[in-house]
């Protein structure tokens, strides 16, 4: 009696040990699975620019930005990233957080971004920190715009954003990475009609420190 009762325990311990094994693998598979998906979708929020899968060299944008057809990852962009969206007739919206050679931007170099004016009403361009807000700097200058730039005789602006002091049309920076916003405010129609082919200023890396 006694044999059989040490055989049934052991038994049940091997039996209750699987299960308590099985059961570990799941919540690690679930606790895994759970993790991916959300540094997922902390990356689409907090680290993605408005790309609604149309790209202008290195500026991308959504023209779902600002309407009802966004989803929710856009949606969540649009609040992390403080826009303000308004709809397509009244604002395009193009990012980036690279130059035009795909280089990450960075405030350790100097940029030239350089163009005429786009198709729009009017423009600006402004720069922001990795935590998406403006950057300090003594000057107090955060954006360049249709008015406040300097044009050469063909009509044609290059501003200059870098952290030291450049003049002329300058737009400083701070240390570390940081992104651009282009907000086209009553754009011509055919901004909405081809979003990826519009005469946009380029962004050219000149020099790091």
């Amino acid at each position: 009696m006694l044999g059989r009762f040490v055989r049934l325990w052991g038994q049940a311990r091997t039996g209750a040990g699987g299960f308590m094994r099985i059961a570990l693998k799941i919540a690690a598979v679930l606790v895994v699975g759970a993790l991916l998906g959300l540094a997922a979708t902390w990356f689409a929020v907090f680290r993605g620019t408005l790309a609604g899968g149309i790209a202008d060299g290195p500026w991308r944008t959504s023209l779902e930005a600002g309407s009802s057809q966004g989803d929710i990852y856009l949606r969540a962009r649009v609040a992390v990233h403080g826009l303000l969206a308004l709809n397509r007739s009244e604002t395009i919206y193009y990012t980036t957080s690279t130059d035009g050679e795909g280089a990450a931007l960075s405030g350790q170099c100097t940029y030239r971004i350089a163009g005429r004016d786009p198709p729009t009403r009017w423009w600006s361009i402004t720069a922001y920190g990795a935590d998406d807000y403006l950057i300090p700097n003594p000057a107090g200058l955060y954006s360049a715009s249709m008015h406040s730039v300097t044009r050469d005789a063909s009509g044609k602006f290059t501003v200059t954003v870098s952290k030291a002091h450049a003049g002329g049309n300058w737009l400083p920076v701070g240390d570390g990475g940081f992104n651009l916003s282009l907000r086209l405010y009553n754009p011509n129609p055919s901004v909405a009609a081809d979003p990826a082919h519009v005469a946009l200023p380029i962004i050219v890396k000149e020099r790091c420190a």
